[in-house]
Order: structure tokens, then C-alpha cells, then sequence
């Protein structure tokens, strides 16, 4: 699994007037404030930033309905429900969550009478949102704050501030304000002064939202061992070398008729890349038909699938995702979402953007902290318009990136696990890997609690609460733990636990409460197999959203990397197995003339599908000094439900409407 970060619009200098006094209907309050240390991650404080320059402000509003959203996606759903399987449209979508009249009427009135013309003003095309250009002495004086110029590893400097308030009666309308608390913009460098980095440093630079590759710390991870790619690999092999007739023969995967209407897309972020030699190489040993297939690359913000750099670091992800993609699904044809410039890069609103048009930058949906801004300002980025809403979404989505959770702000969580919800609710399955350091976040890190009750990430590496990843714990999305052929064991025993190079990531989250379709299975957990540790380290109120929800192999994945075989290991082979199988699936019901399955957290949660998956009754993820939760009977917080058996998944959606 890779964590990632990505670089973010320009500011502008200019001279504008100061606004008037801040209204005084009612006192500011505070709305967010940054939960983890820029220092740790590289960065140095420059300066103040200066009062006159311009920050294109975004400001979110609150939009209603957002508490029913889990209700109208279990009608469509959960299989019990006389609505399943009507997924709305994205116009019906749309209206049900724009925001109020009033709510528009309250953040303009705050605007306009702290000194900012109506003219200044720009409603959102979905309604969600108001930008205006504002100097930052205007905008310190609007959120009671001060803006701070950082500078990164890259020389480049960014703006942003620790915390930030809002008048009390407009607080319940606004939702989001950027760029705040984050790391804000960029700071356009002087001319002449940029320094493009090649691609080689990228790879190598500790980013602040961290970038894993395969075979750094971060990443999906091999333990070094090469395959003899003359070797015949079989059954007899699975505990050692997992090729696609493994996970076949472990999860009972039959292929399916091809219906010719079907969609499975997944997600790279570039400069990660596949390398078309790499899938013929794999191929021609484990699916000889298939040499020469490529996946239909969609470009997401000037996204391209290089091949100037390669490496295992490079090209480990996208040659492991779409290898076993490809291989099992064959001969569902694969959307490659490639995101991101070779200059910016991208983030995770950066894909949706493309399949929601409601959610793009121009209304204000990206996070300048963590996604691409397009047009892209700096030198050989990416000119064209922001890509948005030119794909419709994929049946099925699998993602094999993360971050810590504690490095986005609970407000930014919930905006965007709410618009996973919104494309579920349109008839997507979005599948995200569940992390691979056990129960500690990238890298192994862990948090400390500040004496206010916040939670941030330990200074030096010492902290002992558990660090719980994003988007996993999103309960909107499906989280996908790892699995292992136990060592000395067939692919006819019961799995355990991803113990080899890497730990199942899994846990309970600090920002989403437990959804109810889950409601049974972890209070079950809970009681019947209380964990050993307090509150002191992990959220253990009983209340918190747990992940994974399923699990899949993740160990000794044969891989075809820059000419030869490699063994890998991480959660990151685990999603797109496993959205592999939620694939063939939607094939079989739409050849019944049936629609796909969409969102199947509540179906996989439900009674009726409790036989449908391989109980893990082995192993644990440890992490953060312990030896972290144990997998057990039913539900845990390792390997979730389970791993899928396809006959039978198949068996019960096929009989739903």
C-alpha cells in the first residue's frame, strides 16, 4: 500500500485594500485546527506571510442531508431492502444535497458585511461552494488567524495556518475553509529560481503526506527474493510464490461471460507507472493469450504512464495492480486512471474530480494540500483544464494508496468520505487497501496525545496509539486487509494473517463512527474477544468505525518489475484482487440483465452473506511496540470479515434483484 502527498496551486501577489471590521453579530469560534507537526515532516517556518498578498479562498458550505447519506445507501444496498439496486443518478444526487438557500444567504452576508464586495464572490456551479480572492490581511482579519510561509524539502515554500474561527452563527453553515490549516498554497517561486526535480529525487524525498513506493518503507514491499521466470510454478508452490492460480483455487474464482457493458478502473498516481514489457512478461507465463493487451489509459489532470524512470520504485504498484487486474478479470478490458502531471501529482479528489463533475476544483472540491491544482503554473506541468467529470464511473474502483488519518483534518475526512458515498450511491464499489503496518501508520509511526486530548504523530518516532489509516476507515468505502498461504501450508488450508514483510492494516477510527451495517459485528468482536490494551491507545469506545472489512492474499505476489521477476508483499495486492472478484461478479448479473452491485459493505455485513467468506482465525498485525489485535472468530480488526468465496458471493447477488 503507498501513502502520498501532492503539490498544490499558486499564490498570486498583488495589492488589494483591507476589508472592513469582521462583523460582531456574534464571537469567532474555532473550526479546525492542524492535528500533526510540519516539523516532522520536513518542512521549516520562513516568515509571516506577507498582509498583501492574494489567496484564492474556498469556503465549503454545509450541505444537508449528509446525515441520511448511510440510510438511502442501505436502501439500495442492503439485500433485505425492496430499493436494492436502484441507484440514483448523479442529477438526483446533486439535488439532494446542495445546500440550503439560507446557508448561501449566511456565508455571503459574513463576507459582505466584513468588507468583501458581492462582486468579489463566485458561487459554485453545484452550489457547494463560495470562492472570492481575498488578500491575507483580509483573510486573517475574516478567521481570526495568521498565515505562515513554509518552505519544503524542494526549496518551494507553501502558506497555511495552525488554526483558524469563524463568527458563531455562521458556523453551522460553513463546513471547509482552504487553504487553512493543511499546508496551504504555494508560494510561486521568483523567476528563474524554480528548480524542476527530476524524477529519481521524487521517488527518494520523504513527502509530507507520505509517498511509499515499493521496496522504500512506505510501500507495498519485497522482501529481495528473485523468481526463475523459466520456473513452472504451481499449486504445490502457493505458500512461497502466489501466481493467479493461487488466489483461483484459494477463493474459488470462476471465470465469467463477458457482457461487453461492464467497467473496472483502477488508480495510479504518477510518477508511478506500468511498463507495457513488464505485463507481456507476465503474461506469457501465467495468461499466454493476453500478451500485448494494455489497459485503456484514461489521463486524469496531464496524468501519463512514464517510462524515462524505471524501477522497482517507479513501477512496483501499477505493474503489481494491473498485472493481477488484468489476469484474473480476463477478458474484462481495464480503465487505467492514471492521475496526476509528472510536476504536481495528484491526490485522491484529483480521481474523483474526473468521475464527479459536482467535485472538482473550479467548485472548490480539491484539497490545495493535498491533491493537484490544475492548470498546473509551474514549468512543463500540466496545461490543460482540470479533468473533470470525463469518465463516468467505473462498476468498480480499487485504490492500493493511503495516509495516516491523523494527517487530514476531520472536516476534509468527511467531505471526502462523503462523496464516496455519493458515487456508491450511483452504483460504484470503491475499494481502498487497509495498510501495511499492522496497527501503526506509514512507516510505522505512531501517535501521542497532546495534553488538550490531540492526537499527533510522535516526534521521535516513539509514540504508542494506534495510527489508523484514510481512506480505509472511510465507512463508506470497502477496506481491504491481508492474508497469507501460511508457510508449509496448501492453498486447501485456512490462511492466516499477512505476518511476512508486512503487517494487515487494521484498527478502529479516531474521525468516523461506526456505520450500522457493521454495528453487530464489531460490538461482537469487542465483547467476545475484548483486545488487551485501554483507551489510552486506541479508540475503544465502541462507537469507532472498524477496518478492514474483508481481506485478500497479500504475500509473495509474483510480479513481473523491470524485467524480471520479483516477490511483493502489501495490502496493495490485496484490493485489487479482491475488486477482481467484485468484477466478475458484475459481469455475471449484467448478463441477467441485472446492474451491479455497488456499494457491498451492508451486503457483506449481513446474515445471509455470513457464509460467503473464509473465517481468519490466525495471526495479528502488530504495531506500535505491541503485538496489536489478534485475528479471530468472526469480524476482526486484521483481516475484517474474511476472505470472499466468489461461488458463493456469486450465488447470492445473482438472486438479488
Amino acid at each position: 500500500m503507498r501513502a502520498f502527498s501532492a503539490l498544490v496551486f499558486a499564490i498570486v501577489y498583488a495589492t488589494t485594500s483591507l476589508g472592513a471590521a469582521v462583523s460582531q453579530r456574534s464571537p469567532h469560534v474555532e473550526h479546525e485546527r492542524r492535528s500533526f507537526s510540519l516539523e516532522n515532516r520536513g518542512w521549516r517556518l520562513a516568515r509571516r506571510m506577507e498582509p498583501e498578498a492574494v489567496l484564492p479562498l474556498r469556503i465549503g458550505l454545509t450541505q444537508p442531508n449528509l446525515e441520511s447519506l448511510e440510510d438511502v445507501l442501505m436502501k439500495v444496498s442492503h439485500p433485505e431492502s425492496p430499493s436494492y439496486g436502484q441507484h440514483w443518478t448523479p442529477h438526483e444526487i446533486m439535488d439532494y444535497f446542495q445546500p440550503a438557500r439560507e446557508t448561501m444567504d449566511a456565508v455571503v452576508d459574513w463576507l459582505t458585511s466584513s468588507g468583501i464586495s458581492k462582486e468579489r464572490l463566485r458561487l459554485s456551479k453545484s452550489r457547494g461552494w463560495i470562492e472570492v480572492t481575498a488578500s491575507v490581511g483580509e483573510v486573517e482579519e475574516l478567521l481570526n488567524t495568521e498565515y505562515h510561509v513554509w518552505e519544503d524539502g524542494d526549496g518551494l515554500e507553501r502558506v497555511g495556518c495552525d488554526a483558524y474561527s469563524v463568527p458563531e452563527h455562521v458556523q453551522p453553515h460553513v463546513d471547509i475553509i482552504k487553504p487553512t490549516i493543511h499546508m496551504g498554497a504555494h508560494v510561486r517561486p521568483p523567476p528563474n529560481s524554480y528548480r524542476k526535480r527530476s524524477l529519481s529525487e521524487r521517488a527518494t524525498t520523504t513527502p509530507t503526506v507520505q509517498l511509499g513506493m515499493p521496496s522504500s518503507h512506505n510501500g507495498p514491499k519485497t522482501n529481495g527474493k528473485k523468481v526463475d521466470g523459466s520456473t513452472t510454478l504451481g499449486l504445490a508452490d502457493c505458500d512461497e510464490f502466489i501466481t493467479p492460480i493461487c488466489l483461483q483455487t484459494l477463493y474459488n474464482i470462476k471465470t465469467t461471460e463477458r457482457s461487453g457493458r461492464n467497467t473496472f478502473g483502477v488508480v495510479e498516481f504518477t510518477p508511478q507507472a506500468f511498463l507495457q514489457t513488464d505485463l507481456d512478461m507476465f503474461f506469457h507465463n501465467f495468461s499466454a493469450t493476453q500478451v500485448g493487451q494494455k489497459p485503456q489509459l484514461i489521463s486524469i489532470d496531464g496524468g501519463v504512464a512514464q517510462t524515462q524512470n524505471q524501477s522497482f520504485n517507479f513501477n512496483g504498484e501499477s505493474d503489481l495492480d494491473l498485472e493481477y487486474a488484468m489476469t484474473l478479470t480476463n477478458p474484462q478490458p481495464i480503465t487505467l486512471l492514471q492521475t496526476g502531471d509528472l510536476v504536481e501529482g495528484a491526490g485522491f479528489d484529483n480521481w474523483l474530480d474526473a468521475v464527479d463533475k459536482s467535485f472538482c476544483t473550479f467548485e472548490g472540491g480539491d484539497d490545495p494540500t493535498q491533491d493537484g491544482i490544475y492548470p498546473d503554473p509551474l514549468p512543463g506541468g500540466f496545461k490543460g483544464p482540470e479533468s473533470c467529470g470525463i469518465i463516468k464511473p467505473p462498476n468498480v474502483v480499487s485504490v492500493s494508496y493511503g495516509q495516516d488519518e491523523v494527517t487530514i483534518s476531520a472536516k476534509s475526512a468527511n467531505r471526502q468520505c462523503a462523496e464516496y458515498g455519493k458515487i456508491s450511491l450511483a452504483g460504484t464499489t470503491v475499494l481502498y487497501s487497509s495498510g501495511d503496518f499492522g496497527v501503526a501508520g506509514f512507516g510505522g509511526v505512531c501517535l501521542d496525545r497532546l495534553p488538550n486530548g490531540t492526537l499527533i504523530e510522535d516526534p521521535n518516532g516513539a509514540g504508542s496509539i494506534f495510527n489508523p489509516s484514510f481512506p480505509g476507515g472511510c465507512p463508506f468505502v470497502t477496506s481491504v486487509g491481508a492474508t497469507q498461504v501460511n508457510p508449509n501450508s496448501t492453498v486447501f488450508e485456512p490462511e492466516g494473517a499477512c505476518e511476512q514483510v508486512i503487517f494487515s492494516g487494521g484498527g478502529f477510527s479516531n474521525i468516523f463512527a461506526m456505520p450500522s451495517f457493521q454495528q453487530s459485528a464489531v460490538q461482537t468482536f469487542l465483547k467476545e474477544h475484548p483486545p488487551p490494551f485501554s483507551g489510552a491507545q486506541f479508540n475503544n469506545s465502541g462507537r469507532s468505525r472498524g477496518f478492514p472489512d474483508l481481506s485478500a492474499n497479500g504475500a509473495n505476489y509474483v510480479i513481473a518489475i523491470d524485467g524480471e521477476f520479483n516477490l511483493v508483499f502489501g495490502t496493495s495486492a490485496s484490493a485489487p484482487t479482491t475488486a477482481s472478484i467484485i468484477t466478475l461478479i458484475n459481469d455475471a448479473r449484467l448478463n441477467i440483465g441485472k446492474g451491479p452491485v455497488g456499494f457491498i459493505n451492508p451486503a457483506i455485513y449481513s446474515p445471509v452473506f455470513a457464509a460467503t467468506f473464509n473465517d481468519i482465525t490466525q495471526g495479528g498485525n502488530q504495531g506500535c511496540g505491541t503485538g496489536g489485535f489478534t485475528a479471530t472468530k468472526g469480524w476482526d480488526p486484521v483481516t475484517g470479515l474474511g476472505t470472499p468465496n466468489f461461488e458463493k458471493l456469486l450465488a447470492l447477488w445473482l438472486a438479488l434483484p
